[in-house]
């Protein structure tokens, strides 16, 4: 099996930082006016607002972030690493498509739900089988990954439609989705340390 290279823990590790970073910055910024429980970090970025800067920056490293992560995860089954870059180039369309101040934008919508969707699904696409495969690709591992961020999402919809904790249910899901890359780097580069240095 291909060994992970070392570099890519930089932008897997950066992601959720950048993330989590970019919208507390940014929601500080709007101020009073925004309520993090309920509405989403799209809104964040929205053109106008006080932050859309901070948010749309944000948005635009974690796109990187997740292409640079698929470009170096070579353990990985390709169609994993090929959703996963998709994923960077929804979070890039999220930044250059941003969502209205106020009501809907189908475009927005669009862009937003494929990355979800392409975030939640490369884990089980990245599985690979065989007794040297690092846990974080094995296929029970992947799948279990896939379930709970499919899980997440859909609450996150349900959210939104009844118009509830949506900001809250959408951080969950975003937290959980910038996270597993980091956590699946973690895992083939303590894979290739035990092979390397055998104990």
């Amino acid at each position: 099996m291909r060994s992970v290279t070392k570099w890519v823990l930089l932008p897997s590790s950066c992601a959720p930082a950048v993330l989590i970073l970019g919208w507390l910055v940014a929601a500080s910024l709007q101020g009073a006016a925004y309520d993090p429980a309920a509405q989403t970090i799209s809104v964040l970025a929205a053109p106008g607002t006080t932050g859309s800067w901070v948010m749309t920056g944000a948005f635009v490293a974690v796109g990187a972030c997740y292409l640079l992560t698929a470009w170096g995860l070579r353990p990985a089954a390709l169609p994993g690493r090929m959703a996963l870059a998709a994923g960077g180039v929804a979070a890039l369309a999220v930044a250059v498509i941003p969502a209205p101040s106020s009501g809907g934008s189908l475009s927005h919508g669009s862009v937003a739900t494929a990355g979800f969707i392409l975030l939640a699904v490369w884990p089980v696409l990245a599985a690979r089988r065989g007794g040297s495969v690092p846990w974080a690709l094995r296929p029970l591992s992947c799948l279990g990954a896939t379930a709970v961020m499919a899980v997440g999402a859909a609450w996150f919809l349900i959210e939104l439609r009844l118009q509830g904790v949506a900001g809250v249910a959408e951080r969950t899901v975003t937290t959980l989705q910038s996270l597993w890359p980091l956590v699946v780097v973690v895992s083939c580069l303590r894979r290739s340390a035990r092979e390397e240095f055998p104990t």
